[in-house]
């Protein structure tokens, strides 16, 4: 695990006002990491690795939401003196995948059958009791912004020169500490640059499981038919079928593979 970044910026996170805790437009210059026209990197305490992780759930990028409730238990375990191994332990527990997609995440993963790999009940566990099993993470590890709002996949990461600079340095060291781990992407822009990692080399192609629905609620309705909860006859035009249906029948005997 990298710890430089946390050693540059802990004093930063430190020092910050309370309305810079809460977003104020000076928070983004204290913590810019790197800066290319209207694309903007910042700093957040995400670089905890969970050597023993068995399954890898991996988003695009933090949001701002998820970088200011990171920095907010940061500072907080800072002052009651904790130390930096837990003070990154707790910044991403309280970060990650936080919000209304986590409901559908834990449905999406039982449905394929990642709970029974596991040995768990639910992958709601796995932010709970069997959070040893997990690991959370994004291509981008630190939050990217465009024109300050949140990057949601354009420019492509893997063709940008500063964002694929970004996803190799940082992500691409990661997964060098995660050698048992299998990793599931979190919609096709992630699975994408997942496949593009791979392909340099960091990773075997074999441990990732692609092909999930994103378990954002804008999804609801793709989501809904891969768990069998909408039948084919209620879809939209919107929804491809054939897609999710191989999808989920390819992940699941992935699955089934694993144990």
């Amino acid at each position: 695990m990298q710890k430089q970044l946390f050693e540059q910026f802990s004093p930063v996170i430190r020092s910050l006002a309370p309305t810079e805790l809460n977003g104020s437009p000076t928070l983004n210059a204290k913590l810019r990491l790197a800066q290319e026209g209207d694309i903007e990197v910042c700093y957040a305490p995400f670089e905890y690795i969970n050597p023993a992780a068995r399954i890898v759930l991996v988003g695009i990028t933090p949001g701002r939401t998820q970088m200011l409730n990171a920095l907010k238990e940061t500072r907080k375990q800072l002052d009651q003196g904790a130390d930096p191994i837990s003070t990154l332990m707790a910044a991403k527990k309280v970060g990650a995948f936080s919000g209304a997609m986590r409901p559908n995440l834990v449905s999406l993963l039982d449905c394929i059958g990642v709970n029974r790999w596991l040995g768990i009940r639910s992958c709601g566990e796995l932010f709970g009791t069997a959070s040893h099993l997990m690991q959370t993470t994004s291509l981008l590890r630190n939050p990217v912004f465009i024109n300050n709002e949140n990057y949601s996949g354009n420019p492509a990461m893997t063709r940008h020169p500063l964002l694929r600079a970004q996803l190799l340095s940082y992500f691409g060291e990661d997964v060098k500490s995660l050698p048992k781990a299998v990793f599931i992407p979190l919609g096709d822009k992630v699975a994408a640059a997942l496949r593009f990692v791979a392909d340099q080399g960091c990773i075997d192609h074999s441990r990732i499981l692609d092909g999930m629905p994103h378990p954002s609620g804008a999804n609801a309705e793709r989501i809904a038919y891969f768990l069998g909860k909408k039948s084919l006859s209620e879809l939209s035009v919107k929804t491809n079928p054939a897609k999710l249906d191989l999808a989920r029948d390819l992940l699941t005997r992935k699955v089934m593979a694993l144990a």
